[in-house]
């Protein structure tokens, strides 16, 4: 598809930018709700801040965010496609010196 903007208006060019800014809104509360779908109240998840790696749990999804309260109890807003479940590990997997027999 191709569009010659020269030939726009002012007017055309700033209706124009109102729709494209409209239809990446569009399109940015469909990857949410999609991402957040992946997700359960009480799912364990990870994340990267500017504090570094943080794990935490699912408590709440609002329209664009998602709740979770971090391992030292803060409460963070996280966009969902930020978001990594974290699979829970049985404590003989991850024992160091341990060795899993079939029988």
């Amino acid at each position: 598809m191709s569009l010659d903007i020269d030939s726009l208006t002012l007017d055309e060019l700033y209706a124009l930018h109102d729709r494209v800014v409209e239809r990446i809104s569009h399109l940015e509360v469909i990857k949410a709700r999609l991402d957040m779908m992946a997700l359960n109240l009480g799912t364990r998840v990870t994340f990267d801040s500017k504090y570094g790696r943080q794990f935490g749990t699912v408590v709440k999804f609002n329209r664009k965010t998602v709740v979770v309260i971090s391992e030292e109890g803060r409460k963070w807003r996280v966009s969902p496609t930020l978001l990594t479940p974290v699979k829970d590990l049985k404590e003989s997997d991850t024992t160091p010196g341990v060795l899993k027999t079939g029988g």
